[in-house]
């Protein structure tokens, strides 16, 4: 039951790769005057705005479909799940960390959360070898 629980997670934990999607595009505002990503510390220097968000798009929608893969790899019982599952959450987190705007205010509407979120799983999959597939 805790693998399906978990499985569940990592899927919308994924799906809400897509909501930072639709912000990135400015297709919706997920906090009003949020202009993520926007002004990142990495990219901006190098792109323009337009270009700043096509990329992060581009690499939201590649976790995202990461995420949705290795919780399709847990519920299937397949043991590739773990290293889907431990890359994309490295390769999430280096998301938001590339497309921060380097300002403190407000980490939640920068990805603070899903930062601490994919901490948790890899600690989870990498040193507890957390869930076990049987």
């Amino acid at each position: 039951m805790a693998r399906i629980i978990f499985g569940v997670f990592i899927v919308l934990h994924g799906l809400v790769h897509l909501l930072y999607f639709g912000q990135s595009q400015r297709l919706f505002e997920l906090q009003p005057g949020m202009v993520w990503p926007d002004g990142s510390w990495l990219f901006a220097r190098v792109l323009d705005v337009a270009g700043n968000r096509v990329l992060a798009t581009l690499f939201l929608v590649w976790a995202a479909i990461g995420f949705v893969a290795a919780g399709v790899g847990i519920f299937a019982g397949q043991s590739w799940f773990r290293p889907v599952l431990a890359g994309t959450a490295a390769f999430s987190s280096f998301i938001y960390i590339f497309f921060w705007d380097g300002g403190w205010q407000n980490l939640d509407d920068k990805g603070g959360v899903g930062l601490l979120i994919n901490m948790a799983i890899l600690t989870a999959v990498l040193i507890f070898h957390w869930p076990q597939i049987e």
